[in-house]
């Protein structure tokens, strides 16, 4: 359509005032509402009343528990209407985060005299539940049902037709306004017949398949998860520790002498390290399932452990998980009895502070590797060999050159722990493992100092072996720390510490190492440990045989970032469909790899991309490079670190 010259101009000035007149009304701008909490704050008193618990974990068909619970009222039978906010467990000591399943809790219904109450959740905080309580109540009657993984892209699998894992965090409430330690709770369990179940929490009565436990407070409750199964042993390992496991079937249960012998040295190696126990009685809550979910979490006086079912079986086959128990055991020490002061919190809706992680972990994960070794759960080869995998990874990251360890204290809380695409180019919780390498540097340090008389075990039995018997919290924070190690010899430390947290660097602190006379070097075979992970894990690592890791079927799982694959376009998600022109498996692949080393011809590889295939010249002549330690001196600190204590 044309206009007249005169229509035309008509139209633009029609445009232009009715946007001088737009432009001319005000934006309209409100201010937002302000964030008013309404859960009463926790006070440092006792709550008047013991709440009851009745759990029901009998139907592991659907792995659906039922709950019926009752909460005394505060200031019970008052004249008038009383506000009471209860609150579902959302920051839980050990993930480091808020992952409380709340999204599981189903069927809530509070009724008081038999009448059932309204209840609100709160607009802010969706862990909580408010509800006004009747003149003249004096207990709510709380009732639902936690509703457990059926499959494992819903969560962790705690529940199968042989063994269950059952938290107390998923299956209670409590009433905001006190501390958790000062709100006392008696529990009762149905267990499915015929099961055993085991726990750091004593039986007190038993009533068919109803166990009534000691009563206990809500912290503690919340500390003392449970492992029942149809196939369960336990075994006495010795300073009041049991080892309590549940298997898939009654074959998984056939440890030898020899086994059981190695947990009993790791209890026996962790009392003589630390010098005092922080537990009254301990209990290792081992589940060896191919069905339920891996699990590695601490607790005073007990740990969650879950590993393959073939734990016992296939011992010979490599290190497997056995690095788990040392680690959690050592928690009951480091996390647990000393504690970084910002993560002392009075209840479990209070947010965690986590800066003291490379500590609580960091330190627990070298001496996880320490105790392994000292008490046999794996030999002195296999500790290198796990240890020279660490090392390569964090000195073939390069999220060190902008991403400094302390930050990655944070990762709980920003990740949760989800899968990531680029873990090599964004790091995740490598306070672990790179704190493990910084408390190495310190022990070499202090041996070094020393002349070899001392080392960090004095710096453990000067800072956890204090108390004995005592299973509360014994805070500390970063000076506390300095002033530990200087006790135990002069240095920097509060420089050599804040240099290791805060620097951004190319390559691992590997001194720990070096100072030993170990050297990280890179051949063509793998050692049986890194052979066992990959096995174990279901992959073929090819992290520094140009940049990937590959999955089942040829599925790429992880590029190392600025790695040859990575040149190359490739990235998580992608399938290698072939290798210079023939059908892609692993063995091919790490046979072309082998047969490009040291020449110039890229190794060709077609690759699927969501829905499309595409070329990918893959241009790496480095052949396979697998890590380990060579030995460039005699016997170190490192290697005296390593022996087990008479």
């Amino acid at each position: 359509m044309s206009y007249p010259h005169f229509g035309l101009a008509a139209l633009l000035l029609a445009s232009t005032v009715a946007s001088s007149t737009a432009a001319a009304v005000p934006r309209t701008a409100p201010q937002p509402l302000p964030f008013t909490s309404t859960i009463p704050a926790a006070r440092d008193i006792a709550f008047p009343g013991t709440m009851t618990l009745k759990i029901d974990a009998s139907d592991v068909t659907r792995g659906i528990w039922q709950i019926d619970q009752r909460i005394p009222v505060p200031s019970g039978g008052a004249m008038n209407p009383l506000p009471m906010t209860l609150l579902f467990p959302k920051w839980l000591p050990g993930a480091h985060a808020p992952r409380g399943e709340i999204s599981k809790l189903a069927g809530l219904v509070i009724t008081a005299n038999g009448k059932e109450l309204d209840w609100q959740r709160d607009e802010i905080d969706v862990f909580a539940f408010h509800v006004t309580v009747p003149a003249g109540v004096r207990a709510l009657d709380v009732r639902f049902q936690f509703l457990s993984p059926t499959a494992g892209n819903q969560g962790r699998i705690v529940a199968t037709a042989d063994m269950l894992s059952l938290q107390p965090n998923q299956v209670s409430l409590y009433p905001a306004g006190w501390f958790t330690r000062r709100i006392p709770v008696a529990t009762t369990i149905t267990w499915p017949s015929g099961w055993q179940a085991g726990g750091a929490l004593r039986a007190v009565g038993k009533a068919g398949d109803s166990i009534t436990y000691e009563t206990v407070d809500y912290e503690t409750l919340v500390d003392s998860p449970f492992l029942a199964g149809r196939w369960f042993r336990q075994w006495d390992l010795g300073h009041g520790v049991t080892l309590d496991v549940a298997a898939d079937a009654a074959r998984y249960l056939q440890a030898t002498p020899a086994q059981i012998d190695a947990h009993k040295k790791l209890v026996d190696q962790s009392v003589k390290l630390f010098g005092a126990r922080h537990f009254d009685h301990y209990n290792f809550l081992l589940s060896l399932s191919d069905q339920l979910g891996s699990i590695g979490l601490e607790h005073h006086r007990s740990s969650e452990n879950g590993v393959n079912s073939g734990y016992f079986t296939e011992w010979d086959k490599g290190p497997g998980r056995r690095n788990l128990l040392p680690h959690e055991f050592t928690h009951s020490w480091n996390g647990k009895f000393r504690r970084g002061a910002d993560s002392i919190v009075p209840d479990f809706s209070t947010p965690l502070r986590n800066s003291l992680l490379w500590v609580y972990e960091g330190q627990t994960q070298f001496w996880g590797y320490v105790l392994g070794a000292r008490s046999g759960m794996f030999t002195k080869q296999e500790t290198l060999d796990s240890l020279a995998g660490i090392a390569a990874s964090l000195d073939n990251r390069p999220a060190r050159t902008w991403r400094p360890l302390a930050d990655t204290t944070n990762d709980p809380v920003i990740s949760s722990r989800a899968p990531k695409a680029w873990v090599s180019q964004q790091r995740s919780e490598d306070y672990y493992n790179e704190g493990l390498l910084v408390w190495l540097e310190a022990d070499s340090i202090i041996r070094s100092k020393t002349g070899g008389a001392k080392g960090l075990d004095d710096f453990a039995r000067a800072f956890f072996g204090v108390n004995d018997g005592d299973w509360g919290e014994l805070p500390y924070d970063f000076d506390t720390l300095v002033r530990t190690l200087n006790g135990v010899v002069a240095h920097d430390w509060a420089g050599f510490l804040k240099q290791r947290l805060t620097e951004k660097a190319k390559g691992a602190p590997l001194r720990g190492f070096t100072a030993s006379g170990y050297t990280l070097a890179y051949t063509d075979t793998p050692t049986p440990a890194f052979a066992d992970q990959m096995r174990s894990g279901k992959a073929s690592n090819l992290s520094y045989s140009g940049g990937l890791v590959i999955g089942a079927a040829g599925a790429v799982e992880q590029v190392v970032w600025d790695s040859a694959a990575f040149a190359a376009g490739m990235t998580v998600g992608d399938t290698i469909v072939a290798v210079n022109d023939k059908p892609f498996s692993d063995d091919l692949l790490k046979a072309e790899i082998t047969a490009a080393k040291g020449g110039t011809a890229p190794i060709r590889l077609l690759v699927k991309t969501s829905d499309r295939l595409r070329n990918v010249n893959l241009a790496w002549s480095g052949g396979l490079r697998y890590p380990r330690f060579e030995k460039t001196g005699p016997d170190g600190a490192l290697d005296r670190l390593l022996m087990p204590r008479p």
